[in-house]
């Protein structure tokens, strides 16, 4: 089949180029079980090679190839052609400086992200039998979802509020925050709800609902953010957590 694609370009060094435009790519002899990215390929290696985009795995696991695919975030290795149809549009993904085409500036992104502490916080020696610290499988459930993550910003820059103010902490960061608040080993979790809790935190999120759908890994976003406001409310220390029930 033949497919056309409007790619949304922007090339801050080239004059003529250094505001956004949009450009059309047609290829021939594509099958529908394609993936978007492939053909991605395919523009910047037969037809123009200034083409920017990110990619590495193409397996929808490094999260680097985040774009909007017909007004829709998506990892362009996931989607394939019969999902989208034979007109493509491509664009960077919104609320992150884009740097070149479809390439945007991750800092402010991994700036939130590291202002939840994503790391484990235990300062309790290891229990003298064991090399690891162990949980129950309910314990691990609760917190299963959220590590799933892969930091791909689909669902932080498909949200109005991201959109409208850079500073909120965004959809993924609470996310990474969940993933901790909720772990049965970790011991700061009053700091994180107290960064949470400030006025770019997790009460900026409106329950607009775009970023559940926008998740490529099926991660239920809203609703881990909707458990995390209400660990606040608790004001929860980690052995309330513990029984805070998942769908109350």
């Amino acid at each position: 089949m033949e497919v056309t694609f409007r790619i949304k370009r922007y090339n801050p060094e080239m004059p003529g180029r250094d505001k956004p435009y949009w450009q059309e790519f047609t290829l021939t002899d594509v099958a529908e079980k394609d993936r978007v990215l492939e053909l991605l390929h395919r523009i910047k290696w037969e037809q123009d090679g200034t083409l920017a985009m990110r990619r590495s795995c193409s397996h929808g696991i490094c999260g680097s190839d985040a774009v909007r695919i017909n007004g829709v975030n998506a990892l362009a290795c996931k989607l394939l052609v019969r999902d989208v149809g034979t007109k493509i549009q491509v664009e960077p993904i919104l609320g992150l400086p884009v740097l070149k085409d479809l390439v945007v500036d991750m800092e402010p992104f991994f700036e939130h992200y590291r202002s939840i502490m994503p790391y484990m916080v235990n300062n309790d020696p290891l229990p003298a039998d064991k090399r690891e610290r162990l949980q129950s499988q309910a314990d691990k459930d609760q917190i299963t979802e959220t590590t799933n993550c892969i930091l791909c910003a689909c669902c932080t820059t498909s949200c109005p509020s991201f959109w409208a103010n850079g500073k909120y902490v965004g959809p993924a960061a609470i996310v990474q925050a969940h993933r901790f608040i909720f772990d049965t080993r970790d011991q700061i979790t009053r700091e994180r709800l107290g960064e949470l809790a400030e006025p770019n935190g997790v009460w900026r999120c409106r329950t607009i609902y775009n970023c559940t759908p926008a998740c490529p890994r099926g991660i239920q976003v809203t609703k881990a953010i909707g458990e995390v406001k209400l660990a606040i409310r608790k004001g929860a220390t980690k052995n309330i957590v513990k029984v805070i029930e998942i769908h109350e």
